[in-house]
């Protein structure tokens, strides 16, 4: 009798222990595999050495990986609590092509239905962006900033092929810019969100495990 293969874990990584509270507290059942929270630390460079670290141990070596938390929104318009789902991450090295966007679109809005959802690239940096700055990433093309989703998912797929992407809460916006990072504890709305929105990750790390026709 053959015998059927374990599902490929998904790692759902973060950066800040308010973001990893939010994902730990919600309902960590739904999904069809392992599921591991890891808080990467703020910042690329401590991304990059996080899961770098993890993705080593073999238990995780063909883990999905799907990068989320807050981010600044860059168009005008958007407004804390909005979703930003990438279509691919940028930084200096390149970009970095999501897999699954239409899915996990799909699945917010059913998730957490009156949230607008917004696509497009998430660019990286390695400071907080404000004012001309977000203005000037904007005129690129991408749609939200963040310091650890690009080198998350970079990392990720240096380490060997696997599916990727990330969703983001906004927190930050043009007309919503954010005075300090202690602001986000009160940020019940983004906290909520972004515990809610774990299902939809479940359905797409699902939508990875169907065999393909």
């Amino acid at each position: 009798m053959s015998t059927k293969p374990e599902p490929a874990p998904l790692l759902i990584a973060c950066a800040l222990g308010i973001e990893r509270l939010a994902l730990r507290s919600g309902d960590l059942s739904g999904s069809d595999g392992p599921v591991t929270v890891l808080r990467t630390g703020m910042g690329p460079t401590a991304a990059e050495l996080s899961l770098r670290r993890v993705l080593a141990d073999p238990a995780l070596r063909e883990a999905a990986v799907l990068a989320t938390g807050f981010c600044a929104g860059l168009a005008p318009g958007m407004h804390p609590g909005d979703l930003v789902v990438a279509e691919e991450t940028r930084d200096p090295r390149g970009s970095t092509p999501c897999v699954g966007t239409e899915l996990l679109v799909k699945e917010l809005v059913r998730v957490v239905p009156g949230r607008t959802v917004h696509t497009g690239p998430l660019t990286g940096s390695d400071h907080v962006v404000r004012g001309h700055e977000r203005s000037d990433l904007f005129a690129t093309g991408a749609v939200a900033v963040d310091m650890e989703s690009a080198a998350t998912l970079h990392s990720a797929v240096l380490a060997g092929p696997r599916p990727v992407a990330a969703v983001r809460v906004v927190v930050d916006a043009p007309e919503h810019e954010l005075v300090r990072i202690g602001t986000v504890r009160g940020g019940i709305s983004a906290f909520r969100v972004l515990r809610a929105i774990l299902p939809a990750f479940f359905e797409w790390h699902r939508s990875l495990l169907l065999p393909r026709r």
